[in-house]
């Protein structure tokens, strides 16, 4: 099987990752990518990271209007929020599957999104049959699916890191803490003062206190996993270094005897993209730098638990889990295109 694959905005480190994923990708021929601004320029051109890989020097961006996306089997959306759900119902009239990078089709309330992302949503109606892109919790409801939201990066980590505790009912539901950190690429490729070089080096910033977007998208993920009443409280950070999510997670056990440690490994047994490290061992980012693989470790205090998780915020993060879900709307082996080790140093 061959899909034919269309990419809405290649341009941002989320549109590179696409690319370099699908260009290696079995069942995946690249049929379009689209850049209003960069329309006639090729992605290796643009991207010379890419040079020399048959399926990419003789794509070229073009205009949306050029792009004949209905044509496609499934179309990613690596763009702002807005554009997926002003272009969803002609793909799907057109039996285009379509997988949005972005939170047009994250948070299943339009009057939630609005006040978030400060606009309409264009096709409310349609979030009823949106599906979460978590497979780790809706894989079968995944498989099905014409309209996949990705996760945002924060709440991938965020919610796998909760969720074998919060589904066993074995923590404080609402008094759950999420300090995280983040490279600088989660911030995106558009240029901005607080992101160049000078401004991030050497330094550690905390931004979004007051509230950030992926809170209550994080608060929605929890909410399905447990009966109890969610609260979190999130701050994410910045840090100087160029990929990476770094999640530490503390919540209060209501259970002081239970085994954490086997109830994660339990949990994940046979999840291929999460690996829970053993008893005393603690991850760091660069050991899934390039990745699709979360990893978590668990440690016990008293009456409590931490919970440490790490992604690679433009794969597992972004373009990875976009590209594993791909493999599941379309009946392929999850792992395809995906199994590629981590880079170190």
């Amino acid at each position: 099987m061959k899909l034919k694959v269309g990419l809405v905005g290649g341009t941002g480190y989320t549109g590179v990752e696409l690319l370099r994923l699908l260009a290696q990708h079995p069942n995946a021929a690249l049929h379009c990518i689209t850049s209003r601004k960069d329309a006639g320029t090729s992605a290796t051109d643009f991207f010379p990271s890419l040079r020399g890989h048959p399926a990419l020097d003789k794509l070229a961006f073009c205009t949306p209007d050029e792009a004949r996306l209905t044509e496609c089997d499934v179309v990613f959306f690596a763009t702002p929020h807005g554009v997926a759900m002003s272009q969803a119902e002609a793909l799907l009239a057109a039996n285009v599957k379509i997988i949005d990078l972005a939170a047009d089709f994250r948070l299943q309330d339009p009057a939630e999104f609005e006040r978030w992302y400060k606009m309409p949503h264009a096709c409310p109606h349609l979030l009823k049959e949106a599906v979460y892109g978590l497979p780790e919790v809706n894989r079968a409801a995944i498989r099905q699916a014409r309209i996949v939201g990705n996760p945002g990066c924060y709440p991938t980590a965020v919610q796998l890191g909760f969720l074998p505790l919060l589904e066993a009912n074995l923590v404080v539901a609402d008094a759950l803490i999420a300090d995280c950190k983040s490279g600088v690429s989660g911030a995106g490729r558009t240029a901005e003062l607080s992101k160049i070089f000078p401004e991030v080096t050497d330094s550690f910033a905390a931004y979004g206190v007051a509230g950030h977007r992926h809170h209550p998208e994080i608060e929605q993920g929890l909410r399905r996993m447990t009966r109890a009443p969610v609260q979190l409280t999130f701050t994410p950070h910045l840090v100087p270094m160029i990929r990476g999510i770094f999640a530490t997670l503390y919540a209060t056990l209501t259970d002081d005897a239970a085994d954490v440690q086997a109830l994660f490994e339990r949990r994940y047994a046979d999840e291929p993209f999460v690996d829970v490290l053993p008893a005393g061992r603690l991850p760091d980012t660069r050991s899934v730098r390039a990745s699709n693989m979360v990893r978590i470790a668990v440690a016990r205090r008293p009456r409590g638990v931490t919970v440490l998780v790490v992604e690679d915020n433009l794969v597992k993060g972004a373009a990875g889990q976009a590209v594993q879900n791909m493999n599941l709307m379309f009946g392929l082996p999850e792992t395809t295109g995906l199994t590629a080790l981590p880079i170190s140093p």
